[in-house]
């Protein structure tokens, strides 16, 4: 029997995830969690054998999780099923120490066949991904030479993501669970990095990265 735990922070999408591996009869989701941090107490009595995570999450990130995975429980294989393109952050969960990436629009067809891979010692990501992560294998390159916005931290990329959507700083505040102080900080961060000398530049490149595509 597999033992699962959800990390998410959407009730719903938890309980769907949940339904849909619980309905197979080698698959126990043993628990579900709405923060990382929650998610990490729990550990402290339970054993899981994988766990489902997302990437926004209140307070610490899901990729933080599954580096804090990687050290204290490397024994748990981490699945990521996120709203964020895979373009943007497979690569990051990848290297954080995940064993497979899924979008939420299309975990409900796969997220089974994609439990069952990484269980049994496997990567689930798209082709498109996989062949760039061994070309880069290949070439001994990072992504980090492709686009300055790999300096950002993984907050840092969600907030510069979520400014393209044109999100005010109260609403990445409250979309994040943190305080608009915080999103301040890491604006001001984003700038500094990015080389970027006012509010309405920085919307500016964010917006038009969005629209590119990211």
């Amino acid at each position: 029997m597999l033992k699962v735990i959800i990390v998410d922070d959407h009730p719903l999408m938890r309980k769907g995830m949940a339904l849909t591996l619980s309905s197979e009869m080698d698959i126990d989701v043993v628990a579900q969690a709405s923060s990382a941090e929650e998610a990490l107490d729990m550990l402290k009595t339970l054993k899981p054998d994988a766990a489902v995570v997302d990437i926004s999450l209140p307070g610490m990130n899901g990729i933080d999780l599954i580096r804090h995975l990687q050290t204290f429980r490397p024994e748990i294989k981490a699945l990521v099923v996120s709203r964020h393109d895979e373009e943007l952050y497979a690569e990051r969960a990848i290297r954080a120490g995940a064993k497979g990436y899924l979008m939420k629009l299309e975990a409900g067809d796969v997220i089974v066949q994609a439990m069952r891979r990484i269980a049994s010692g496997g990567i689930y990501i798209s082709e498109e991904i996989n062949n760039r992560l061994l070309m880069n294998m290949a070439t001994g390159k990072t992504n980090k030479s492709h686009s300055p916005l790999e300096m950002l931290s993984d907050r840092e990329l969600e907030v510069f993501e979520l400014i393209g959507k044109g999100k005010s700083t109260r609403e990445i505040a409250d979309q994040l669970h943190v305080s608009v102080k915080t999103v301040e900080t890491y604006r001001s961060r984003i700038k500094e990095k990015l080389n970027i000398g006012s509010a309405s530049e920085l919307m500016q490149q964010a917006v038009q990265w969005m629209s590119n595509g990211g």
